[in-house]
């Protein structure tokens, strides 16, 4: 694989990297829940092993992962309670008493948040980045995705999530479910020592708590995986190659070839 890590880079790998595309890959991560088989860093882990595939495919540098976003939150007594705490599905068969969900430290507030993706994107363009591409944890995706126009006005970059394909509905997107078949999947084709399946209740009648989607005892494989990330590689390149030759015409076809 290419180096494209953007803390690994030596200055002359940098200038080498965003002089063929100049795109930078914002992980939306979390320290969140996601069931008792992922990892607690799933989200960040989820966005960055695709974002690198799709760097070495297209070209440009991958930024470390954030762990902090957005989620719904309610007050608690002496507590907080966000995300995966409150329990939101009306199945009666899946839901659980709210409670603090074991490892997750993430949560900030909207303007908290705003704040630091204003910075980012500010210094990003001020480095030379004309595209950025943020995905991972939902609502923080979608919290990027509103802004996308105000970010263009003010820094003249050009953002981009990863949703927004007919294939999202069907399970086959980037992150469309919560540590359930989706995500499972793609945990298991990008960072399979960090599966734990026997983790999950044996008993098929047993919901694991707090997962939203597909059952990913019965749904989820690496294969899977593999063939979401294929398929969304091959969609997001061609979003960004058009992209590189409308913003950046001092970029030729050649070279925009040369950086895959």
């Amino acid at each position: 694989m290419d180096k494209v890590r953007y803390e690994e880079l030596t200055p002359h790998e940098f200038r080498e990297r965003i002089a063929a595309a100049p795109i930078a890959y914002l992980p939306l991560g979390t320290l969140e829940w996601h069931g008792e088989h992922l990892p607690l860093g799933a989200d960040g882990l989820q966005s960055r092993g695709f974002f690198e595939g799709l760097a070495c495919a297209v070209g440009g540098i991958v930024l470390p992962m954030l762990f902090l976003g957005i989620d719904r939150r309610q007050e608690a007594g002496d507590r907080d309670l966000y995300g995966m705490d409150i329990c939101m599905t009306d199945r009666a068969d899946r839901q659980y008493p709210s409670q603090q969900m074991a490892g997750s430290a993430y949560w900030v507030d909207e303007d908290t948040f705003e704040s630091l993706l204003e910075t980012i994107i500010r210094q990003l363009s001020r480095a030379g980045f004309r595209i950025i591409v943020g995905h991972g944890h939902g609502p923080s995706t979608r919290f990027f995705l509103e802004r996308v126009d105000v970010w263009r006005d003010r820094y003249g970059v050009e953002c981009f999530i990863c949703w927004g394909s007919e294939h999202d509905a069907q399970g086959m997107g980037i992150q469309t479910d919560h540590a359930a078949a989706n995500e499972t999947s793609l945990v298991m084709a990008l960072r399979p020592d960090l599966v734990r399946m026997d983790a999950l209740p044996a008993d098929p009648d047993v919901w694991p708590l707090g997962i939203a989607g597909k059952d990913p005892r019965v749904s989820a494989s690496p294969e899977l995986g593999r063939r979401i990330i294929a398929l969304q590689q091959e969609r997001m390149a061609a979003i960004l190659h058009e992209a590189l030759v409308r913003l950046t015409p001092v970029v030729s076809e050649e070279s925009v070839g040369n950086s895959r």
